[in-house]
């Protein structure tokens, strides 16, 4: 799992051809032993579950890094390599 982020806990990855299952352009998010997807267009939840601070965070991170997560995506869908994306500050 390709991680293009680390911040305060959290693990921001991008997996590739990863759309068959949730059908949008997301991310994986772990913290600890939990594990969540969110949308990269919305930071809408599709699976899974973070404490509710932590959500707060990589809700907050998505909306100033949707641009860069969008490329990424992109890069992702051509099996390219992913780029690091800065981590919330």
């Amino acid at each position: 799992m390709p991680a293009i982020s680390e911040f305060f806990g959290l693990c921001v990855a991008m997996y590739y051809d990863d759309n068959k299952q949730h059908h949008v352009p997301h991310v994986h998010v772990t913290h600890q032993s939990q594990e969540a997807v969110l949308s990269t267009a919305d930071g809408r939840l599709l699976a899974g579950k973070l404490p509710r601070a932590k959500m707060r965070l990589i809700r907050a991170w998505i909306e100033i890094r949707k641009a860069e997560l969008a490329e990424n995506w992109r890069r992702a869908e051509r099996h390219e390599p992913l780029v690091k994306i800065a981590p919330l500050r």
